[in-house]
């Protein structure tokens, strides 16, 4: 039987190949890596939340064995001590109180903040905790304790954030393309037909400033009502955030123990799109700037030219008085 011959429209292995290279022509295109940075948070979040949900948390029952064993001194102590005897009284209490702030002192050094570190790794923390790691935030409210949570969190990092600096060019691209052709059609609209003057429309620094102020006031707004933060805080959050600082000192579902899940769902999405609005910020203000360059170079260039052309007039002055 004669074997079949493929031509390179027909050939398996050849459209494999072309399917493939589409496949990561649109990975690495805005859309693309878009979608691939919330699937790799998304698939983050899973691997950590099941990763550290394992980790045997013995500190909470190591504090209520303190907690129990001082209380029951405290209680001996009460029960010996004369009671018209106040300053034995309170010597005896104070020494087993500082021995009890001590054994405390050394437990939350060493991570303990009242909640069981496998139950607080649900869904939303690790989701909230995967996209800190690849926008460089780091709360550090919450981190790993297992050993294989922490070698996993040391390779999500590694390639998660260059792939979230290639999200912030391309987001910040096609965000800055769209803001620059909403404010020309708003420039165009607000100029009378006379006036119009054929030259490159420029957005302002101005218009940047008032649209991250905007948002940062939306989330201060938001974050005020849910977490019963002072506006200042909620505004101090919003700023530290988006600018990567991540404090840690103020961290949405941290105060109550109600609505946490939806809190870091909603917090998760307000950081991605912030990010993607300071990088659309970025792009504006550097074409800005570019702008600002070019004409202040040709400014000068004319300046020399007109300087220049100033020198030689002087000089053919001077030439033409020393002929007479």
């Amino acid at each position: 039987m004669p074997r079949r011959r493929y031509t390179p429209e027909t050939d398996p292995r050849e459209k494999i190949k072309d399917y493939f290279r589409k496949f990561i022509a649109f990975m690495c295109s805005q859309v693309g890596v878009g979608a691939l940075v919330v699937c790799y948070t998304l698939i983050g979040a899973v691997g950590f939340s099941r990763l550290e949900s394992t980790f045997n948390d013995t500190s909470v029952t190591k504090v209520d064995l303190i907690r129990g064993n001082y209380t029951r001194l405290l209680w001996l102590v009460a029960h010996k001590t004369n009671v018209f005897n106040k300053t034995e009284f309170f010597i005896a209490t104070n020494e087993k109180l500082k021995c009890f702030q001590n054994e405390m002192v050394v437990v939350i050094k060493k991570g303990y903040n009242g909640h069981e570190m496998g139950k607080m790794w649900t869904f939303p923390a690790a989701l909230m905790f995967a996209l800190s790691v690849i926008t460089m935030i780091g709360y550090g409210n919450l981190v790993p304790r297992t050993g294989w949570g922490k070698f996993a969190t040391v390779v999500y990092a590694v390639f998660g954030i260059p792939l979230f600096v290639l999200y912030f060019l391309n987001v910040g691209e096609i965000l800055a393309g769209c803001f620059k052709w909403i404010y020309t059609k708003l420039y165009e609209c607000s100029t009378r037909r006379g006036e119009k003057v054929h030259k490159r429309i420029v957005v302002p620094t101005t218009a940047c400033l008032w649209v991250m102020g905007g948002y940062i006031l939306t989330g201060a707004i938001m974050f005020a009502e849910w977490e019963h933060w002072t506006y200042l805080d909620s505004a101090y959050f919003c700023v530290t955030s988006l600018c990567k600082l991540g404090l840690g000192d103020f961290v949405p579902g941290t105060a109550s123990q109600n609505g946490n899940e939806s809190k870091l769902v909603i917090n998760f999405i307000y950081i991605l799109v912030g990010m993607g609005l300071v990088a659309m910020c970025f792009n504006l203000m550097r074409e800005e700037v570019r702008v600002k360059v070019e004409e202040f170079r040709e400014d000068f260039r004319q300046c020399l030219e007109d300087t220049r052309v100033r020198i030689e007039e002087c000089c053919r002055k001077y030439r033409h008085r020393d002929q007479f």
